[in-house]
């Protein structure tokens, strides 16, 4: 993923930052996708996406690390927030081989996992077809991207 660090914050209503997510939000849970807000995009913000990601995964697949739980794009570039369970956007394929947010469902016994909720700030809308993976999203969005930045929640199962 290309560097574009930013002041842009994002937050959640459901967990602090390096903070537990609940387990509604979870594969253990109702599997929702947590309420997110962000503020202080780039100037000239014209379309958002998100990811979510757990780097602790230890699968090695298509060439990258980790497991993707949420590929989200063609948001507005008037949008700083997502409700939770949000239908906004269009959703790509998560690493479950579905559409739209998986939550996290770490292996028993593999101890705390980081999930890092990415917002991408882009410097022009998009109008990407449903259902593209991490990658193929990635190779769209990567030109245009202006902006970025993260909330990192955790979560262990029992």
């Amino acid at each position: 993923m290309a560097f574009a660090l930013s002041n842009m914050q994002l937050e959640s209503s459901a967990f602090a930052s390096q903070g537990a997510i609940p387990t509604k939000h979870t594969g253990e849970g109702d599997d929702v996708s947590p309420a997110l807000s962000w503020q202080g995009a780039p100037e000239g913000a014209k379309g958002f996406a998100v990811i979510c990601h757990d780097p602790d995964a230890p699968l090695v697949q298509h060439g990258t690390y980790g497991f993707v739980h949420w590929v989200l794009y063609n948001l507005p570039g008037s949008t700083t927030s997502l409700e939770e369970n949000t239908n906004q956007g269009t959703s790509g394929k998560n690493d479950f081989g579905k559409l739209g947010y998986g939550g996290p469902m770490p292996p028993e016994g593999h101890g705390l996992h980081q999930y890092y909720f990415w917002v991408l700030a882009l410097d022009k809308p998009t109008d990407l077809p449903e259902g593209l993976s991490l990658p193929e999203v990635l190779k769209q969005l990567e030109p245009n991207l202006i902006g970025m930045n993260r909330l990192v929640g955790t979560y262990q199962r029992d």
